[in-house]
């Protein structure tokens, strides 16, 4: 299923490109949204803005809005969290701080991957795992990718399970701020602070529901409620915990490559009915077509 409440609009509010973790330019990505019907994007990229410039300025020639975006990384209770920041003033200049100020947390975190990896004696990992990320910082799916050109592993699945996942060597916990200071810095820069894939942090529904009143009690304003890889049970107790909290409704692929169509661009879960979407309270307020 696809899109949200009205067939003319198709609202993308959660992407990746290469500017973090993605694997299309920023130009690239809004050219497949639009082949894919998306008709409002906003970029997501983690914890930098660097790809918006370039995708506002191939949205402009192929008739896409897109909302200014990013997803950033904080702890609640110990735990890494992801917080959308949504229509926010990407000029505002402590926003702009603060950003550069996670950025070098992700590098200090790669440096900090290629330590841990070292004892598989791959020659210029850490240079290796930079240039597959495009000069950006590296993640462990750039490590991943490294670890497959080496053959050290068969594939990227394979690095991840022995290397780079949860409990793994390679699993590095950045030093990230705690939730209520990222989510002030959007409020400052007059965005939206989304919770991100609520489902994805293996959170009992008794600690989900803790962290969602502790995100609204910070000043989060929405969750997202249709995300990719969601069950039907996942998208009704989202909109219940939506509900329940008073949050606006967000929604997005998480799209990061082609080939994966359980998170392609626009491919998003029709929301339930009764929820207040996030878009309707952007600056430029998205509405739907009236009726004919």
């Amino acid at each position: 299923m696809t899109i949200p409440q009205a067939s003319a609009l198709c609202i993308d509010l959660h992407c990746h490109s290469t500017a973090s973790d993605g694997a299309l330019e920023p130009s690239a990505l809004v050219n497949r949204a639009v082949e894919r019907g998306v008709t409002h994007l906003s970029l997501t990229d983690h914890d930098t803005i660097s790809g918006l410039s370039e995708a506002r300025t191939a949205a402009s020639e192929r008739g896409l809005v897109v909302i200014p975006g990013v997803e950033l990384s904080c702890l609640w209770k110990s735990r890494t969290i992801h917080i959308v920041g949504l229509d926010f003033n990407p000029d505002d200049e402590s926003f702009l701080a603060a950003l550069e100020r996670q950025n070098d947390n992700r590098w200090a975190r790669a440096r900090m991957i290629a330590d841990r990896l070292s004892k598989l004696k791959v020659p210029d990992l850490f240079d290796r795992a930079t240039a597959v990320s495009g000069g950006d910082v590296p993640g462990r799916p750039h490590f991943a990718q490294v670890l497959v050109q080496a053959d050290v592993v068969s594939n990227t699945a394979q690095a991840f399970k022995r290397h780079l996942g949860n409990g793994k060597p390679g699993d590095v916990k950045a030093y990230w701020p705690e939730l209520e200071e990222v989510v002030g810095w959007i409020n400052v820069a007059g965005g939206i602070a989304v919770l991100a894939h609520p489902r994805k942090y293996q959170l009992t529904a008794t600690k989900l529901r803790e962290l969602t009143a502790d995100f609204r009690r910070a000043g989060g304003r929405a969750i997202e409620v249709s995300t990719s890889g969601q069950s039907s049970g996942d998208l009704g107790f989202l909109a219940e915990l939506c509900r329940r909290e008073g949050l606006l409704a967000s929604q997005g692929s998480d799209f990061h490559f082609p080939g994966a169509p359980w998170c392609e661009l626009g491919k998003i879960m029709k929301m339930p009915d009764g929820l207040e979407p996030v878009w309707h309270h952007f600056t430029t307020p998205v509405e739907f077509p009236a009726p004919v």
